[in-house]
């Protein structure tokens, strides 16, 4: 008997140990596969920069609307050191900030209280279909004399995206969960409430998390339209005076700016959706 024990002990551990050496090769591999595709990343970036510098300096493109690199990093040093850069960059990302986290919440409330009224999901339901096609920038007027000609008006731009979406994702993210588990809930007594708390949530918890990348892209759209309008800061307005005082290399600089600022929100988010995820 005790020797079958022993047996079986040393059978579990081998078992245990060629578990670990396979997660390990495998977590290795993943890591390197990870690398080669950071490498990869970066070698067609600095490729795309060195085609756009040799381009510009053959006269290949026109360098009045197009310019080069190494005039758009000179410009974006010069405003740094100069200090108009980051106050732009500041004024911006706040904005977008606010609004990605009231059209999250938002959003997730208003697929909550349609999803427990059927009679008020099949009224809202056109209503919310005929937002979602409606040009948003076509609302940008609307807010500025409703809300007159500043942060508000942003912040209602911003919104008018991000709710709609939110809430037509999370929606059917509820919409899609196995009707055979809130049955069971029911027959066991359990109230709406319940089955949402129980079954409708745990659920759809991954479709929520994956709404704020989503939410992310969105934002900067929606805070970026509302600054072309009435803004007299942030980079949306930095391009639309670009544009105007015909500053190309100034409105590219911008762009570039936008880029690597929401790349970076858009990483914390996508690091925050693995951390949530993984603990549920």
């Amino acid at each position: 008997m005790i020797e079958n024990q022993r047996h079986s002990a040393k059978h579990i551990a081998r078992e245990d140990s060629l578990t670990k050496q396979v997660h390990e090769r495998f977590a290795q591999a993943k890591k390197r596969e990870t690398k080669q595709v950071r490498l990869v990343q970066l070698i067609i970036l600095l490729v795309f920069f060195a085609l756009w510098e040799v381009a510009a300096r053959l006269k290949w493109i026109d360098v009045l609307l197009f310019s080069y690199p190494t005039k758009v990093f000179k410009l974006l040093w010069d405003k740094l050191l100069d200090g108009s850069l980051l106050p732009h960059v500041g004024v911006t990302v706040v904005e977008t900030i606010i609004g990605f986290v009231l059209g999250t919440l938002f959003g997730t409330a208003l697929a909550v209280i349609i999803w427990w009224s059927p009679f008020l999901s099949r009224v809202l339901d056109p209503y919310i279909v005929v937002l979602n096609s409606m040009p948003k920038v076509a609302l940008g007027p609307l807010f500025i004399v409703g809300l007159g000609p500043g942060l508000l008006s942003i912040i209602a731009t911003t919104l008018s995206i991000t709710v709609i979406i939110t809430t037509l994702v999370v929606y059917g993210s509820f919409k899609e969960v196995d009707q055979n588990y809130v049955k069971v809930v029911s027959l066991f007594g359990g109230t709406k409430r319940k089955v949402f708390q129980k079954v409708i949530l745990p659920a759809s918890f991954p479709a929520i998390v994956s709404t704020l990348k989503v939410n992310v892209g969105l934002a900067w759209i929606g805070v970026i339209v509302g600054e072309f309008l009435v803004s007299q800061m942030g980079l949306g307005y930095l391009i639309i005076y670009g544009f105007q005082v015909f500053n190309f290399t100034l409105v590219i600089s911008t762009l570039f700016v936008i880029a690597i600022v929401a790349t970076f929100m858009y990483q914390i988010v996508s690091n925050l959706e693995k951390r949530l995820t993984k603990h549920r």
